[in-house]
């Protein structure tokens, strides 16, 4: 059994000063990695990351997730190759199809937004020139769709479910299902994980917006996307997960930072850290 790994994921960066103590606290509040959203906010996560690199020195950086059409797959090597080397390794490459609303941003960058299915054909397109580099970062996948899901279970070292906010175990576990026989002999060597919504139960228009139902809703419905704010019972249910799924890699909103680096903590000091 893989030992857990928990992150933050960051969407907002009001100006790099602001940006880089998040960085330093993120890494304070003892987190294996701190990922940045594409766009952050407007700005390239790119330029984000690497003065987050420069402002830290044990913390894993990321992205959750590119999104391949914003960019041609040469210039994304180069970024991601320059990350990876002067970061000493510290840098994994979190890569997506795109949201469905991410046209405009991509008209914006002079770039196309093509349907879904052959933004996933030109992603594995990327993925192999990415991977022409032995020396390269970890490569991230996120995925729910039976199309991003047979490309994860190909070539990701790392999967994350992107399920709907309002996704049940039951719900999550046909998901996981249709994953594992699909990456057959390479499920091993892959790291699953999930990114949380929420932790506790109070309302928050910022994911009602997002998410299209408040946090009490979520947990009313039984969403596996929000985790309890009690340590314990939080630990219980991370222990839950990895034992039914193999997810061992969990990552949160940074709006809930503080209450999850708790929840971390208690899972390592409770034993529950380590694999097995």
């Amino acid at each position: 059994m893989s030992p857990f790994r928990f992150g933050v994921v960051a969407g907002y960066s009001p100006d790099l000063a602001a940006w880089t103590a998040q960085a330093r606290r993120v890494e304070d509040l003892g987190f294996d990695t701190l990922l940045a959203t594409d766009p952050v906010a407007g700005a390239d996560p790119f330029v984000l990351l690497g003065a987050a690199a420069a402002v830290t020195g044990r913390i894993t950086l990321g992205t959750y997730v590119l999104a391949d059409p914003f960019r041609d797959a040469r210039a994304l090597d180069w970024q991601a190759q320059t990350l990876h080397r002067q970061t000493g390794g510290r840098f994994e490459l979190g890569l997506g199809a795109g949201r469905p609303d991410a046209g405009t941003h991509a008209a914006m960058l002079g770039r196309e937004f093509p349907s879904p299915g052959e933004r996933v054909t030109r992603m594995a397109e990327t993925i192999a020139h990415l991977k022409r580099s032995i020396d390269r970062p970890r490569l991230l996948l996120s995925a729910s769709g039976p199309k991003m899901l047979a490309l994860a279970a190909q070539e990701a070292d790392i999967v994350t479910f992107s399920w709907h906010p309002a996704t049940t175990e039951d719900q999550a576990q046909s998901i996981v299902d249709r994953f594992r026989g699909l990456a057959g002999p390479r499920l091993p060597e892959i790291e699953l994980g999930v990114n949380l919504i929420a932790v506790g139960e109070e309302p928050s228009p910022q994911v009602a917006r997002f998410a299209g139902l408040d946090v009490p809703e979520l947990v009313a419905a039984g969403a596996v996307t929000v985790l309890p704010s009690d340590p314990g019972r939080a630990r219980e249910k991370l222990r839950h997960w990895r034992d039914r799924w193999g997810i061992s890699y969990v990552t949160v909103n940074s709006g809930y930072a503080e209450p999850f680096a708790a929840i971390a903590d208690h899972v390592r000091t409770s034993g529950a850290f380590a694999g097995g």
